[in-house]
């Protein structure tokens, strides 16, 4: 009986092991370096994909620099111009200053943020 309980207990980690990793890094992420700093479900220097978006998980808004904004535009003016504070002491560096790839943020923002279902 006791085998029985510890391989179903098993098999229930691996299942919600294999979801978690179902989900691959879109080539945008690694074309973009987000995998430097950021990994689908667990923390490197940055958060994990996941957890940000369980974060915002029924969000509408997102306050960026002391001004509320529609959450999927808030948090691309986070991606494109970095910050800290949401995630502890370790700032995000820019990665759009020039705001050249606002189509490739967005793209990635919504894919963070449909993790989370």
């Amino acid at each position: 009986m006791k085998s029985i309980i510890v391989n179903m207990t098993v098999a229930a980690g691996l299942m919600v092991a294999g979801t978690a990793m179902a989900t691959d890094m879109p080539d945008l992420a690694k074309k973009n370096s987000c995998t430097a700093c950021h990994a689908i479900d667990k923390k490197l220097l940055g958060p994990a994909f996941m957890d940000i978006s369980k974060k915002y998980k029924g969000a509408k808004t997102y306050s960026f620099k002391g001004k509320e904004y529609p959450l999927v535009e808030g948090l691309m003016m986070k991606v494109s111009q970095g910050g800290s504070g949401n995630w502890g002491s370790m700032a995000m560096a820019p990665t759009d200053p020039s705001g050249q790839k606002q189509g490739e943020i967005k793209e990635l923002v919504e894919f963070v943020l449909g993790l989370a279902k």
